[in-house]
């Protein structure tokens, strides 16, 4: 069964600095359809003009996973860590008990679009943790890469849940299929392009949730690039 979540029903936050899609509820858009799937609560896609971006504010009990797509994201936190990420790096941070953090964009000139991924932890109260890691597209290309995993599996970030994530590029024709084990379910993001999951058409910023399958198979129509969660 695939369960269609389209772009353009997504929900949105537009400030002068920001354009915010969100695929489940977030802030002061709430959708009971459409509050989270399995562990997985938020999939933010957020578009952040040259010199905007968010003020310190906190985090409590949560593994957020950030994927750049174009610019590059000036990141600071409680913790000490400082850093520009750019496109192809991802970034890992455990709230847990509480942990504060400034996300902007770093150029005065060139926008910034990025994936904000949240996903609840095994347990609460965690000691706060942060990891950042590139994936060049070479080892995206025609295949999903393993970027994080409740174990950190082949060089992936590691978050506290048993989910992994996968970031894919596709160039028009090719296919990758993900096998999902008895239970488990996946939820595809398409960052760009244009694929079919599952026989279902996909566009940019549509998303989807694969369960009682035994695979998830993407086939790109167009150049296309896309993550894919797959939770217990």
């Amino acid at each position: 069964m695939v369960e269609l979540r389209k772009s353009g029903g997504r929900g949105r936050t537009v400030l002068d600095w920001l354009d915010s899609r969100h695929t489940f509820s977030f802030g002061r858009y709430h959708d009971p359809r459409h509050a989270g799937f399995r562990a997985l609560r938020v999939i933010n896609e957020d578009r952040v003009k040259p010199g905007g971006g968010f003020p310190v504010h906190g985090h409590r009990d949560m593994e957020i996973v950030t994927y750049v797509l174009e610019g590059s994201l000036r990141h600071q936190d409680s913790l000490g860590n400082g850093s520009v990420l750019r496109p192809g790096d991802v970034q890992r941070m455990t709230a847990g008990t509480g942990i504060l953090h400034s996300e902007v964009n770093a150029s005065d000139t060139e926008p910034l679009w990025f994936l904000q991924i949240w996903i609840l932890p095994r347990r609460r109260g965690l000691e706060p943790g942060y990891e950042e890691r590139s994936f060049g597209s070479c080892s995206k290309r025609g295949r999903l890469r393993r970027i994080v995993s409740g174990g950190g599996l082949e060089g992936a970030l590691s978050i506290h849940q048993d989910a992994e994530g996968f970031a894919c590029l596709l160039a028009p024709g090719e296919k990758v299929v993900h096998p999902l084990a008895r239970g488990r379910a996946a939820w595809v993001q398409l960052a760009r392009g244009a694929v079919t999951l599952n026989g279902t058409p996909l566009e940019a910023g549509d998303g989807a949730a694969v369960a009682e399958e035994a695979s998830a198979v993407m086939v790109a129509a167009e150049p296309s690039e896309l993550l894919l969660l797959d939770l217990a």
